[in-house]
């Protein structure tokens, strides 16, 4: 029996009268490292869990005989002891595996592990289901993270609730459409990249800019709308193209604009729609940038391979994601305790299709 428990390594835990926990392995324990440094298991113990009054000459020698000795303090058996998980949840609204796929998307979540990691945390990633029995609500009743990064998507009346009721710090990943002036939000500056593009455009020589976006309904796309508009405002009627998820529309309506209307420039909500926004043009000969002009929203890696290559203005996902980490653990550990609104600047790469002499 006793040889069983060695090769299991059953742990040990006892609770010290300052709070702190002490851990056993069978093999080293604390005392083996209190007694090699010279020092009580207690002070061992308030190393292990990052207490800062121990002078650095204590630490250092103690952190030397834990590395001499091999011994490795369990997270776990700590976590207890101070009531965190040390975990953070990311919340994500995923119909599909495509959600995964997308570069942007990637690009976020990279930079909020690579934040909380460093910190001393792990991420757990979680796709919100909006049913009572949500992801979400069990990770919270359940005590199982420290924190939450939510979507804009995800934000709801019942959801706030209970992570009021829990005492739950959570950021909020894009402006919500509800509540922005009540959370703690962060997003990319939207409204700002949409006027300079078209600010761009019109630099370029362009007299007649149509946006072209998938529906209205999000945040993010009202926002980008909402610069287009200020940035035409007493120089030229606006004109907004809708297709919705159906891109076949724009095979027709983009040469009408051109034809009718007299576009000359459009400004696309993604990438998606500015490839077809490219091939609409090019299917009726219509040469770009020499007669039109594009402008997209989010340089994918494709943009700067298209024929001509895409002008972009740049969605920094990567900051995106990195700042709402850094908010998240803010609040975790007290050192943000209001509500804040931070918005991430845009840039525009500038590339031929919106160059008329075909010079940048």
């Amino acid at each position: 029996m006793i040889d069983l428990c060695k090769r299991l390594h059953i742990y040990f835990l006892d609770v010290y009268a300052n709070g702190c926990i002490k851990e056993e392995k069978m093999g080293v324990t604390i005392k083996d490292i209190a007694k090699q440094v010279g020092v009580s298991p207690s002070t061992v113990s308030r190393v292990i869990n990052g207490n800062q009054l121990i002078s650095e000459e204590t630490r250092n020698r103690i952190q030397k005989a834990m590395a001499e000795l091999n011994y490795h303090p369990n997270s776990r058996a700590r976590n207890l002891a101070n009531g965190r998980t040390n975990m953070i949840a990311l919340a994500i609204d995923a119909d599909d595996e495509n959600t995964f796929s997308n570069n942007f998307f990637n690009r976020s979540v990279y930079a909020i592990e690579k934040v909380v990691q460093n910190k001393g945390y792990n991420l757990l990633i979680t796709n919100d289901m909006d049913a009572a029995g949500s992801s979400i609500s069990s990770l919270v009743y359940e005590k199982r993270v420290d924190g939450l990064i939510l979507p804009s998507s995800s934000v709801r009346e019942g959801l706030l609730d209970l992570l009021a009721a829990e005492n739950c710090p959570y950021v909020v990943l894009g402006e919500p459409a509800i509540y922005s002036d009540l959370l703690t939000w962060v997003d990319v500056d939207n409204e700002k990249g949409s006027r300079m593009a078209v600010a761009h455009l019109q630099q370029q020589g362009y007299g007649r800019v149509v946006l072209v976006v998938e529906n209205t309904t999000t945040v993010f796309s009202c926002k980008r709308r909402d610069g287009y508009l200020k940035a035409l405002e007493g120089q030229q009627p606006p004109e907004v193209i809708e297709c919705g998820s159906d891109y076949s529309l724009l095979r027709s309506r983009i040469p009408e604009a051109v034809k009718e209307k007299g576009a000359d420039a459009f400004l696309c909500s993604n990438n998606v729609i500015a490839y077809h926004v490219m091939k609409a043009l090019k299917e009726k000969k219509i040469r770009i940038p020499e007669e039109v002009g594009i402008i997209t929203f989010d340089d994918h890696p494709f943009a700067a391979y298209m024929d001509p290559p895409l002008t972009a203005v740049d969605v920094d996902t990567y900051r995106l994601g990195k700042r709402a980490a850094e908010l998240l653990i803010g609040k975790i550990q007290k050192e943000i305790t209001d509500k804040r609104a931070e918005l991430i600047d845009t840039a525009v790469i500038f590339r031929e299709s919106s160059t008329k002499e075909g010079a940048i």
